[in-house]
Formats: structure tokens, sequence, C-alpha cells
């Protein structure tokens, strides 16, 4: 079946004031009254599209600022740990490989000190108010473009891309600082501390090795007496235990 003319009666509208143009005995006047009429028609029919259109245009952007939204909330949700806001383990994973790939890079890990004291003591909810204060002093102090990740219930990291040992190392000794510093308010009525320890890694080294020597690190700085921060090439070798003096953890205050 053919599809019908949604313009038949215009169509033949048009014919009749071709055919009257042609012929000067026709009623001319008929024929453009004709014309007139079907003329105010299609215009009122145009306008009626043309706001039609305007406002499936107009839902057509509210969709798809609605779904870049969306998209924005699923791509922090997936990224991000959702009680500190902090970037999660496989966005720290995946941030430090792509700077390990392109320069040197340390990484700093870092674990709260006695933390099942603070939650056995004050509470859960303490506990959650000690970890979402870590991560807000360790921005204010590293600023927003630092990849600072909750890597573990209490454990945290900090991705510094730099080509010096020394630089590492004073970032360290800064969030040790900071730390033991932050005041957390009631009820907590102690200091907080936290253990720190740094890897520096040349371009090239896998985010596994640069981890676990972090990891070795912040566990030698446990051992050492906590609130310290312990650099993994300055460790003594296994075997010489316990450290000797000059093997001594580096303390933040």
């Amino acid at each position: 079946m053919a599809d019908a003319d949604l313009f038949a009666l215009e169509s033949a509208a048009l014919a009749n004031a071709k055919a009257a143009h042609n012929d000067h005995r026709a009623d001319s006047r008929a024929a453009l009254a004709e014309m007139i009429v079907h003329y105010e028609r299609l215009m009122r029919e145009s306008r009626r599209l043309i706001r039609r259109s305007d406002r499936a245009e107009l839902d057509m952007n509210q969709m798809n600022r609605q779904l870049h939204e969306l998209a924005q909330q699923l791509e922090y949700r997936a990224t991000h740990d959702p009680l500190s806001g902090a970037l999660n383990r496989a966005a720290v994973i995946d941030h430090a490989s792509a700077l390990l790939d392109q320069g040197d890079v340390a990484l700093i890990v870092l674990d709260i000190d006695h933390f099942k004291w603070i939650n056995d003591d004050f509470g859960h909810p303490a506990g959650d108010t000690v970890i979402i204060t870590v991560v807000a002093c360790l921005k204010a102090l590293l600023g927003p473009g630092v990849a600072i990740g909750r890597v573990g219930g209490e454990e945290f990291s900090v991705v510094w891309p730099t080509s010096s040992l020394d630089d590492a190392r004073d970032v360290a000794l800064r969030i040790c600082e900071a730390i033991a510093d932050q005041i957390f308010g009631a009820p907590i009525n102690r200091q907080i501390t936290a253990s720190v320890g740094v890897s520096w890694n040349a371009m090239g080294t896998s985010f596994e090795l640069a981890y676990s020597r972090a990891d070795e690190a912040l566990y030698a700085a446990k051992r050492g007496g906590r609130n310290c921060v312990k650099i993994y090439s300055q460790l003594p070798p296994a075997a010489l235990t316990p450290p000797t003096p000059a093997d001594a953890s580096t303390p933040c205050h």
C-alpha cells in the first residue's frame, strides 16, 4: 500500500492556483483564498513542529547531561574509597603504574598506629572519623594533584613522582608530623600517629616491587617504635638484627 500523501490537500490547492494563474477566465480570488487557508495551516503546523522539536532537543540535552553526570559518578565510585574519598587500591595501582612507566616515583605507605585500640576504646564511628581526618590531612598537606589512596583498613599510600630520595624522605617526614599534630576531636583524647615506609623506584619498576619495598619499610617502622619513617634503601640487611643505632628509624618529632 502506497504511503499517504500528507500534503494532498495543499498539493490540490496549489494545482488549482496554478491553473487559475494560467487561465484568465478562472476565479483567481477563490484559488487565492484556498491557498491562504492551506498556507496558514502549514504555518501553524510548522510552528507546532518547531516547538515540539525544540522541546525534544531540550529533553535530549538534559538527558545527555544526566548521562554524563551518571558516568562521572560511576567512574568516581569505581576508583574511590566510599568512606574517605581517597583513591581505592585498584586506582592507586593504575596511577602508580602509569607514572612508573614515565619516570622515577617514590611510593609512600603509612599505617595508623594502634588503630584497633582506637576502635576498641572509642568505637568504630570514631575509627571512621580518624580515617576520614587522616585523608583530609594528607590532601591539605600535599595538595589536590597528589594521588592519595586507601589501600587497606587503616593503611594509606601516596604516589610521589620524584628523582630525589631526599625529597621523598622529606615528604614522608611531613606526613608523619602532620598526622601526629592533627587534632581529631571528641571522643578521641589521645595523640594519633602513623608509621611510614618509603621506597624510591626508578622508571620501569613494577608497582608490585615498589609496593613490596615500601611495605617492608613500613613494617620496619612499626618494629622500630612507630610514629617514624623508614626508607627501604636504608634498611639494614635482614641478618643484622637488632638494627644498629645508625640504622634507627627517623622520628617525625
